[in-house]
């Protein structure tokens, strides 16, 4: 496919509902919208179509995971094809009987899935029991050739890995995308809210000076249950800086992404010719002085 040096991409942010028709119609809604505003990437949040279901341990929720391709994807292929725009969109994946993922489906501008990427590193903390529903994924980290130039994929958790943003970048990726469910629980907000949001975004940033990319992370928003989600999804360019942010309401972003910046950032900062891949090899050890 022939790449275009820019592009414009958004994040959208949207609080959940009970109601899953009544959330993929807000999304698709607001796909619209950023189209119409010049968008050419459209980056959803992580599990976009229902509420984040994985505060408990409850078998009843499997019930409405998707096969890929199924109802919610075929509904935003039809969006991305309508707009004329590539999308990434996150949701709960039955791929067979008690084998689900948390995934992220890359759609082409033509409506067509050109992949998907099945969050690899899943999370067991109180009120993110996600290990109760996700299997780990086994595609390996990957980069989507699109027509508006290479996406990788990692989700949330993923985010937390520097390992993850490297490999999603050795497989050429220009663009890493971030659907994301993070936010507050209540009792550490008062104390622990402003570093989690700082850390959060810190860490992304790391991972777009340290590759030479830009990285989008859409956040949800609202309260369920006993998390409050913060929103703040941003855009970063491969410097480091955040070109958009946005608050903690609904909405959505969007950034003009200038794919020449990756090449002047990776000429200037050469951190991949300086890598010394001779000496990594305790990387896949759990603990190196054991």
């Amino acid at each position: 496919m022939n790449k275009i040096k820019n592009i414009s991409v958004a994040a959208i942010q949207l609080p959940c509902s009970d109601d899953i028709s009544k959330n993929i119609d807000a999304t698709v809604q607001q796909i619209e919208a950023a189209a119409k505003s010049g968008a050419n990437l459209i980056c959803l949040q992580e599990l976009f179509s229902s509420p984040y279901f994985c505060q408990s341990e409850d078998h009843s929720q499997f019930e409405i995971a998707e096969s890929i391709p199924g109802p919610t994807t075929d509904r935003i292929c039809q969006a991305a094809k309508e707009n004329e725009v590539v999308i990434v969109a996150g949701l709960f994946e039955r791929r067979t009987a008690g084998v689900f993922h948390n995934t992220a489906v890359v759609i082409e501008a033509d409506g067509s899935i050109l992949g998907t990427y099945r969050k690899m590193h899943i999370p067991d903390d109180p009120y993110f029991y996600e290990k109760f529903y996700f299997t780990p994924g086994d595609q390996g980290f990957q980069s989507f050739q699109t027509s508006v130039g290479n996406v990788g994929v990692c989700i949330c958790w993923d985010q937390w890995f520097p390992e993850a943003a490297r490999l999603t970048a050795m497989q050429g990726a220009e663009i890493l995308v971030y659907p994301t469910a993070i936010g507050w629980q209540a009792p550490e907000k008062d104390q622990f809210g402003a570093a989690q949001v700082d850390a959060w975004q810190t860490m992304m940033r790391s991972h777009a000076i340290a590759n030479g990319v830009y990285v989008v992370a859409p956040n949800r928003v609202g309260v369920e249950d006993n998390i409050e989600f913060w929103g703040a999804s941003f855009v970063v360019d491969p410097y480091g800086c955040v070109i958009a942010q946005a608050g903690q309401n609904a909405e959505t972003i969007q950034a003009d992404c200038d794919f020449g910046l990756i090449e002047t950032a990776r000429t200037h900062w050469p951190f991949f010719r300086d890598r010394r891949i001779d000496a990594y090899t305790d990387l896949t050890k759990r603990w190196s002085v054991d």
